[in-house]
C-alpha cells in the first residue's frame, strides 16, 4: 500500500490535547515512533457490550499504522469500532522529599482510532511480519511462515497512527528548591530497566540444538 508519509508533527483534538502537564507532552512523530519501537505489548481497550475490556497484546507498525492479531474468535479484535491503544515505558521512581511531589519518570503513548480488519491478503502478511519482527527481530526468516488455515484463524487490526497523544517525564523532583528542601531528606530518582536474559531451549529439542544468532545477540541488552 502506497501512501503519503505522515507530517513530523502530530495534529492536536479533543482526544489527545494536552490539558494537563503540558510541559511533558510532546507533538513529535518522532517521540511516537520512539515509544512504540522500544515496547511491543500494547493495551488495547474497547468496549464490548456496553462494557468496557482492556486486554494486553503485542503490536507492530509501520509510519502509518499500529497493527494487532489474535484469534478469529477474540470479542476485542472485532474491528470496525472505536479502540485506544496505549504504550507504557516506566523509566523510574521520583522520589521527593515530600510525598505529595512524587511521581514517576515515564514516557507513554495513547493512541485513538477506529479498528480497521484487514482483509487485503498482502498487507495482512506484511502486518504480520512487522509484528513478528517488532517483537523478534530475525524471527520471521527463521521461523515458519503462517499457514493458509493459521492465516484464516488469525484476525490483524490496523489502527491508524494520527491520533496520538504522546507524554514523557525525566529528571529529578520538583521540589528541591522549595519549603521542604529544609527538611534535609533524601530525595532523587530510582531508575528502573528491564534487560534480556539468557535463552532457554525448549526441554522438547535435541540439547545440540544451536540458538540462533539473532535471539543469543539480545541477551543483555536492554527492553525498552
Amino acid at each position: 500500500m502506497t501512501s503519503q508519509p505522515p507530517a513530523a508533527t502530530l495534529p492536536q483534538t479533543e482526544l489527545t490535547r494536552h490539558r494537563r502537564l503540558r510541559e511533558q507532552g510532546s507533538l513529535s512523530r518522532n517521540d511516537l515512533h520512539a515509544i512504540l519501537d522500544a515496547a511491543f505489548v500494547c493495551h488495547l481497550g474497547v468496549v464490548i457490550e456496553g462494557r468496557p475490556l482492556v486486554v494486553p497484546t503485542v503490536y507492530g507498525r509501520d509510519d502509518l499504522n499500529l497493527y494487532l492479531h489474535g484469534s478469529v474468535a477474540s470479542r476485542s479484535l472485532a474491528g470496525e469500532v472505536s479502540v485506544c491503544v496505549t504504550v507504557t515505558h516506566v523509566d523510574g521512581l521520583v522520589l521527593a522529599q515530600s510525598v505529595f511531589e512524587h511521581g514517576v519518570n515515564y514516557r507513554s503513548a495513547v493512541i485513538h482510532g477506529e479498528a480497521r480488519t484487514v482483509t487485503d491478503p498482502e498487507e495482512k502478511l506484511e502486518g504480520l511480519r512487522l509484528l513478528t519482527e517488532h517483537a523478534a527481530p530475525g524471527q520471521w526468516s527463521y521461523a515458519r511462515l503462517p499457514s493458509r488455515k493459521e492465516l484464516a484463524a488469525t484476525t490483524l487490526l490496523a489502527v491508524s497512527l494520527e491520533e496520538a497523544s504522546v507524554k514523557i517525564r525525566t529528571g529529578a523532583p520538583d521540589d528541591g528548591t522549595g519549603p521542604d528542601a529544609a527538611l534535609g531528606l533524601w530525595a532523587g530518582t530510582l531508575p528502573l530497566t528491564t534487560v534480556w536474559g539468557a535463552p532457554v531451549t525448549d526441554p522438547v529439542l535435541p540439547r545440540d540444538t544451536p540458538v540462533p544468532g539473532h535471539i543469543a545477540r539480545r541477551e543483555g541488552t536492554r527492553q525498552g
